[in-house]
């Protein structure tokens, strides 16, 4: 993050309030002036909430404190092209700060129109997170008209910045208690022209997912009967973690649905298994319907964690079709070693097949440390 930190740096400090000044003579920057000399090792948060501090508190200490004066003062310096970059992450913070402090009603919505106009300088993803957080009905009313705007970065920040998980950002309960509130903004970008706002869209359903499963499934299919050659794509991402868990519904959108087969197996090749090592497998598939039918052939290895209980990951095998009455087998390898993404504890393991989401045969094993 040493890199990162240095997105606010003193030049970067020196350069708006320089702009500021200029465009908002009416207030005195001091205190945002003396930031850049203050932000030492602070990290990329730190020096945000630095800096939008002591903006607020210039603005409060001007002839007019308030929002009015922020939302005059950030306008107006628009019109200088080097207001931009992340300078404007305090900035927006330093809107939303004051615009939630204001006893005027309309601050909040002419806050979120603020934020939309200094999108294209910088996203404000992450400060559209505390105006969701206060009221997010009246929020989301006017985040669901940006997904009309013609700039393709406020569209992506009616997907972004309603994400229930969105990185770096602090967490609003309310998108996680109903994530059904963004699926209408989801619903109107799907098919936004930017590959940006697609992405955006993608994540953010696959964040919906983790809550709301069906309610993704049920969207994505509604999605692929009104699709353009890009729905395919966006479908396939934001369904990315319920298809990799082997989710019924969400293999049956992409010509997996649920299977008659018979399953022998799997067959381990030991049953205690010293680390690093390998464990190999075996097992047969048996189409036991009358027609063809295709299969999305995955294992879980249940891994046993530090405080005894167990915790399941999804490995793929591969796809196949088999005809009625027709069986294959297959055999598969799992490599142990210690690593920084996954460190393994001795004691019960089991791993088990999962065939169209549903499962198959768990067998268990132990691990042992060498």
């Amino acid at each position: 993050m040493g890199v990162m930190n240095e997105l606010i740096d003193p030049p970067g400090i020196g350069t708006l309030t320089r702009i500021l000044t200029e465009s908002a003579p009416m207030v005195e920057w001091k205190q945002t002036a003396a930031t850049a000399s203050l932000l030492g090792d602070l990290n990329l948060r730190a020096r945000t909430d630095l800096v939008a501090d002591a903006l607020v508190a210039d603005i409060s200490t001007g002839p007019v404190p308030g929002y009015t004066t922020a939302s005059a003062s950030f306008r107006a310096a628009l019109a200088a092209p080097k207001f931009t970059g992340w300078v404007l992450w305090p900035v927006s913070e330093a809107a939303v700060t004051l615009a939630l402090a204001s006893d005027a009603a309309e601050d909040f919505n002419d806050c979120l129109a603020l934020l939309a106009e200094l999108t294209p300088r910088l996203t404000g993803e992450f400060a559209v997170r505390r105006l969701l957080a206060r009221d997010m009905d009246r929020a989301l009313a006017a985040i669901l008209t940006w997904t009309a705007h013609p700039d393709e970065h406020v569209r992506r920040l009616a997907s972004e910045g309603t994400r229930p998980y969105l990185p770096w950002a602090v967490r609003v309960p309310a998108l996680v208690r109903r994530p059904e509130a963004t699926l209408p903004i989801l619903t109107a970008l799907y098919r936004d022209p930017s590959e940006y706002v697609r992405r955006s869209v993608a994540n953010h359903l696959n964040d919906l997912a983790r809550h709301a499963p069906d309610a993704v499934v049920d969207t994505a299919r509604h999605w692929l009967a009104a699709a353009d050659r890009n729905t395919g794509w966006v479908v396939r991402h934001g369904l990315r973690t319920l298809i990799k868990k082997g989710h019924p519904g969400a293999l049956a959108l992409f010509g997996f649905p649920p299977a008659s087969v018979a399953v022998s197996g799997p067959r381990l090749d030991q049953e205690i298994l010293t680390v690093p090592g390998e464990l190999t497998f075996a097992f047969e598939i048996s189409n036991t319907g009358t027609r063809d039918v295709r299969l999305a052939v995955d294992y879980l290895i249940h891994y046993r964690k530090a405080n005894g209980s167990q915790s399941a990951k999804v490995f793929k095998i591969s796809t196949l079709t088999l005809a009625p009455g027709e069986s294959r087998s297959i055999s598969k390898r799992h490599a142990f070693r210690q690593m920084t993404t996954r460190v393994h504890h001795p004691g019960l393991h089991a791993l088990e097949l999962q065939i169209n989401g549903a499962a198959h045969g768990r067998t268990e094993f132990v691990l042992e440390m060498a």
